[in-house]
């Protein structure tokens, strides 16, 4: 393939205005500096120079690196998270508190390698790696605490006070500490990256060689020949010449008077690194979570996602870290000036499990600094959550008949703002259509006024319900004499549901949570973008009705769903609707926020034999063919053994198949068969489409274990006429709805009298199927006496326990 040639002083095309991906590299680009030639290669793009391209270029670095001036020359920075998976060239710096012990002496292991493999993956996976590392005094302290120990006399070990930890400060030098563990911590880290096929050089360097023209060539030319051949490099400042911190006027500023950052700490060595080198992103790795308003100790301390430079004025600094020499002072120093000079910069802590990865993959983590402020078409997540909570609490305190009478409100809206609605979900159909959605998506997609209708007469239903949700009690017992009590249903807090093609279920799932008192914050997919926004206003406008209006928020920012997962403060439940695999990677990836919602809806028939087989063949076509995408449409049809010989097979598979339906045969079906149906790939598979599987079974206890081994506990149905054979089925089939002669399509909440569903469980705790207004709610109990104390039901003590159960009437 044809690649730019590369000037070996890091001349490359700068990114400006939308990245759009082709494999990895950004297409859109602005003016930079005119390649010296065009040349072919078969090196990766992302990977270094080969050796003919090294050869090529290096007659030019001297003059290149005289003519440009990278410090000065200002570069586009990433201005979204999303945008870290283009960045080529990585500068990762770690700090001594994060790669050494607490105690100091000796280096925290598990940390160290779990970094050198992110690094290493990033490595391997393409991208041009440059670590600046702490931690040699830290190893040389361990190393020179044990000579200490074993050169101190036998009354001075037996001391009670420890001297090789109490008085290493004044008994090692740092700078021969240095000396003797830079060549033990390279040899942890050619070890560590040995075992991913990752060769490594150690750069020591000096401050003063940044501030020597020469030297600073030098430098930059060894680091370009290293990555060329493949190789990270790992620097450090050689401790053990080093001198003492100087102030920023101690050093020149260079022949053309340009500005230089003062180097004092590897914060400023890699922030001058990132910039010599003209890296893409820099992380600066700490041990906090990144910037906040304040010190986090200090009560109303709040992390800053994003960090512009005009923040700077709003920030108080605390404390620098007892280890290492650079503070938090220090990092945004080095992360502004890094910025100033086109590198992007993630300050993070160092102790979160693969750091790196997530920043990559451009999930939030730390503090992301950019001269571009986010751009939020509303409020940011947190905010929106906040006020979720406190429109929580504002929704309890009102009356019953008040939310009720906010969702008629919303029922009422639906059809009296309906143009502008159909006006918008137009717009989304449209889309959808040009960039060729298939129909059965452009179905879930599209609003009609026969569903505004139907919408509105499920809001009722759940207005109606609305009166005796919230505090209504569950329990009442004496405990004893004067002792009372209570348990009562309370709202779950703040909910998450991520949904995806169908607008209508945003209204329903606000009802639901106007009727149980619970704040909202739903996120909706993009191709329902302008639908979602029209609901959302009317929305807002029965929220205004009863003076909540921030109870209920649509996330309209580019917060991706993953920095929505992770925000375990705010959120208390996730309910995602749409297809399995959304359903499967939502709980997938919550770790710490629990999930309501179905894995997979492997929904089956089992035709009896002493069924009915009108009855049969009107409950199969209903079940595949009213919606063949919903969750709870048929997948398999079990037929009892018999309906292979009575002619019920082929008038069940004609009717399929008149209908468009795909059929696939199971492997006792197959076997009976000569000519059939292609079989069925897996038995458990959830189609969503006009296709599903036929298998054979001998019996009720067949059609059970067929269920047990291959169903996802959503839906299944018998259809049988014996009464007897009815009730086992319901009883041994573990699922969330169990039918007997109707429909799997009944598994609904407006069908089951819900009024409408937040989403189907699969799960056993909490709440099973759908899940209407009491799967929003938990309780909580309340407690009345008159002085008791829990010392007065001890032995021998006034009171003793009744615990006399009472009606809750």
């Amino acid at each position: 393939m044809l690649l730019l040639g590369v000037s070996r002083c890091w001349k490359r095309l700068a990114v400006s205005g939308p990245i759009q991906q082709m494999g990895q590299v950004p297409l859109t680009f602005r003016a930079a500096a005119t390649p010296s030639r065009l040349y072919t290669t078969q090196a990766p793009l992302f990977g270094g120079m080969t050796r003919k391209e090294k050869i090529i270029t290096s007659n030019t670095q001297e003059l290149e690196y005289r003519r440009r001036s990278s410090t000065d020359r200002r570069r586009a920075v990433f201005t979204d998270r999303n945008q870290f998976k283009y960045a080529r060239r990585l500068v990762v710096k770690m700090g001594s508190a994060v790669i050494t012990r607490e105690d100091e002496h000796g280096l925290a292991l598990g940390r160290l390698a779990s970094i050198v493999e992110q690094v290493a993956e990033c490595h391997v996976g393409g991208r041009e790696c440059i670590m600046v590392t702490s931690g040699a005094v830290a190893f040389g302290k361990q190393k020179l605490a044990q000579e200490l120990l074993m050169s101190l006399s036998m009354r001075e070990t037996l001391a009670p006070k420890d001297p090789t930890k109490y008085e290493t400060g004044t008994l090692l030098e740092p700078r021969a500490a240095a000396a003797v563990g830079q060549s033990g911590l390279m040899s942890l880290y050619d070890a560590m990256f040995a075992q991913y096929g990752v060769k490594i050089a150690q750069v020591l360097v000096t401050k003063p060689d940044f501030y020597n023209d020469e030297t600073r060539r030098n430098l930059i030319s060894t680091l370009s020949e290293l990555i060329s051949l493949n190789i990270v490099p790992i620097i450090n400042t050689n401790d053990a010449v080093t001198p003492p911190p100087q102030t920023d006027d101690d050093f020149p500023k260079g022949k053309e008077g340009k500005k230089i950052i003062a180097l004092k700490d590897n914060d400023s060595l890699a922030a001058m690194l990132a910039a010599e080198v003209e890296a893409d992103l820099l992380i600066l790795m700490s041990d906090v979570d990144g910037i906040y308003t304040k010190p986090p100790s200090m009560e109303g301390a709040r992390l800053i996602p994003t960090f512009t430079p005009d923040m700077l004025k709003t920030i108080e600094f605390g404390k620098k870290s007892k280890v290492g020499t650079g503070g938090m002072d220090s990092k945004v120093q080095a992360a502004t000036w890094a910025l100033e000079r086109g590198v992007s910069v993630v300050i993070c802590n160092g102790y979160q499990e693969k750091a790196i990865k997530t920043i990559m993959n451009g999930r939030r983590l730390g503090t992301f600094f950019t001269d571009v402020a986010p751009q939020f078409s509303g409020l940011a997540v947190e905010t929106l959550a906040e006020n979720a909570r406190i429109g929580s609490r504002q929704l309890q305190r009102l009356r019953p008949e008040e939310r009720a009478g906010c969702i008629r409100t919303l029922a009422e809206l639906l059809i009296s703002k309906q143009d502008e609605i159909l006006s918008a979900n137009s717009k989304d159909l449209a889309e959808a259509v040009k960039a060729n959605t298939p129909q059965p998506l452009i179905n879930r997609l599209s609003l009609s006024p026969s569903k505004l209708k139907s919408l509105a007469a499920g809001l009722n239903q759940i207005a109606e319900t609305s009166l005796t949700n919230v505090g209504r009690v569950v329990r009442r017992t004496t405990l004893a004499t004067g002792l009372d009590l209570t348990q009562i249903t309370v709202p779950i807090g703040v909910l998450l549901v991520i949904f995806e093609s169908r607008p209508d279920c945003l209204p329903q799932v606000a009802a639901l949570a106007l009727s149980s008192a619970n704040g909202l914050l739903l996120k909706g997919g993009k191709e329902a973008a302008h639908s979602n926004k029209a609901l959302m206003e009317v929305v807002k406008e029965a929220l205004n009705s009863v003076g909540v209006p921030n109870a209920i928020s649509l996330v309209s920012t580019r917060e991706e769903i993953s920095d929505l997962l992770s925000m375990e403060k705010h959120i208390d439940l996730i309910i995602p609707r749409g297809s399995s695999e959304l359903v499967r990677s939502i709980q997938e990836r919550s770790q710490h926020i629990p999930v309501l919602g179905h894995a997979e809806g492997i929904c089956h028939i089992y035709v009896d034999s002493e069924a009915d087989l009108q009855k049969a063949l009107k409950i199969v076509r209903d079940s595949k063919c009213d919606y063949p995408a919903a969750c709870n449409a048929m997948e398999t049809l079990l037929l009892h053994e018999d309906h292979l010989s009575n002619g019920f097979f082929v008038e069940v598979c004609n009717m399929l198949r008149k209908e468009g339906v795909t059929i696939y045969s199971g492997p006792h079906l197959a076997e009976k068969l000569t000519f059939g149906p292609p079989h069925a790939k897996s038995l458990k598979a959830e189609y969503g489409a006009l296709e599903c599987a036929i298998e054979l079974v001998k019996d009720v206890q067949g059609a059970v274990d067929h269920i047990a081994q291959y169903g996802s506990g959503h839906t299944d149905v018998i259809v049988t006429e014996n009464i007897g054979k009815a009730r086992d089925f319901q009883r041994d089939v573990d699922s969330a709805c169990v039918f007997h002669n109707v429909s799997s399509r009944f598994s609904d909440g407006y069908r089951f009298g819900l009024g409408a569903e937040v989403g189907i469980s699969t799960a056993r705790i909490h709440a099973r199927g759908p899940v209407g207004v009491e799967g929003l709610l938990t309780t909580k109990w309340v407690l009345n006496g008159d002085g008791h104390t829990a010392a007065d039901f001890a032995e021998g003590g006034p009171c003793t326990f009744l615990h006399q159960s009472l009606p809750v009437d």
